[in-house]
């Protein structure tokens, strides 16, 4: 087989970057090594930034969306007994979309599917070869068969554990990485969400977030030891203690109901550079992840997304290199950013025990001055709402 691009993995970046490719007359081919149900059981983030919004319209698939999803003008922040509210639309004349990931996926699997494109999944030992030359090929199992696909490029869209990023020598790949001690044990529930718009909370207990997916699914979150065991968490420690860190207002509100989905989620921050080797391309996990906490994982796999298609389009349409050459410093230069400020909310909003008390004193100073700055309000939404492409 041959195609232009060969696209590593089948979740939002992959499934993205094939359909912008295919609207812009640029072929490529999908393989993903889980199957179709697998990846769409996949519970994954629900906050989008604008840009992202605007990227999937552009790619045909935001009608439902823009239907179902709920735009949010701001955010709660809980601390000492207070609560104030970043309101986005008043500092940065934006806002965020609530849609989850995986309606995403099922969007993007839709429109594929209609416009016939080739998603080749279960496809085992997926392995890219020559890419350091003008010819690079990808080779992949079927059914126990081997198979060879020629291309042009090949878009590492396939996780932290994916196998792109080890294509890359070592002498070539740098990496960043930071481990959080504790992680979060997050509740789905079939309940109303306890309020109109997201809330974080900094309590002497620990962190906890209360989110949504729409009106009748809640998202609830509670920061836990990085090895916590779920069997000791039943469901009725967890309402316990995510009311115990809420404002009190916000727990009387609270419904609580039997979980539907539970996990443990560690939280690390990793970023690999360069991007980019001979005509291998890295998008999304495959390069660098960020803890939730500032919302960042999907929408930089978005971005990436956006450069990256713009560069392959331009070399298809125009035979320039130039976007292409630039791809991993353009990725890169947003993708710090974003790992700054997720970085800033987890250890302003989590309990830091090696910080002992004055690390908390000194979280509780910092949440008053975001309260009473506008500079520092209106930094926090341009950030959370996403900064320019």
């Amino acid at each position: 087989m041959r195609t232009q691009v060969v696209i590593i993995g089948g979740g939002p970046a992959g499934l993205l970057l094939s359909q912008l490719l295919d609207l812009n007359g640029v072929d490529s081919v999908v393989l993903e090594r889980r199957s179709e149900e697998y990846v769409m059981s996949r519970i994954r983030a629900g906050v989008l930034e604008a840009g992202s919004t605007e990227l999937l319209r552009s790619a045909e698939v935001g009608e439902r969306m823009d239907r179902d999803g709920d735009p949010h003008q701001g955010v709660g922040m809980a601390f000492a007994g207070r609560r104030i509210r970043i309101d986005f639309e008043a500092l940065a004349d934006s806002y965020v979309m609530i849609y989850g990931q995986t309606q995403i996926q099922k969007d993007l699997y839709d429109v594929r599917h209609g416009r016939s494109a080739v998603i080749i999944d279960e496809a085992e030992d997926v392995t890219p070869h020559n890419v350091d030359e003008d010819t690079p090929w990808v080779t992949y199992r079927k059914d126990g068969v081997e198979q060879r696909i020629d291309c042009d490029f090949v878009a590492g869209c396939d996780g932290s554990h994916g196998v792109s990023i080890s294509v890359i020598p070592k002498s070539i790949l740098k990496t960043y990485e930071r481990i959080y001690p504790f992680g979060w044990i997050g509740v789905l529930s079939e309940t109303p969400p306890v309020d109109s718009e997201l809330i974080y909370a900094n309590h002497e207990r620990g962190f906890a977030l209360c989110s949504m997916r729409h009106s009748m699914l809640s998202r609830y979150y509670i920061q836990a030891d990085a090895d916590a065991d779920l069997d000791e968490w039943p469901d009725d420690r967890f309402w316990a203690e995510l009311k115990a860190r809420l404002p009190e207002e916000v727990a009387e509100r609270l419904v609580t109901g039997p979980s539907i989905e539970k996990s443990l989620t560690p939280l690390r921050s990793f970023v690999a550079e360069p991007m980019r080797f001979g005509r291998l391309f890295l998008a999304g996990d495959a390069a660098h992840i960020v803890p939730p906490t500032g919302a960042k994982g999907l929408n930089l796999a978005i971005s990436d997304v956006h450069y990256l298609s713009r560069a392959l389009v331009a070399w298809y349409e125009r035979g320039s290199m130039d976007a292409l050459d630039a791809y991993s410093d353009d990725a890169l230069a947003r993708v710090w950013k974003a790992v700054r400020f997720s970085w800033w909310m987890t250890t302003l909003m989590h309990r830091l025990d090696d910080a002992g008390e004055f690390g908390y004193r000194v979280q509780l100073a910092e949440l008053d001055y975001l309260a009473e700055s506008l500079a520092a309000r209106r930094s926090m939404a341009e950030n959370y709402v996403g900064l320019p492409y």
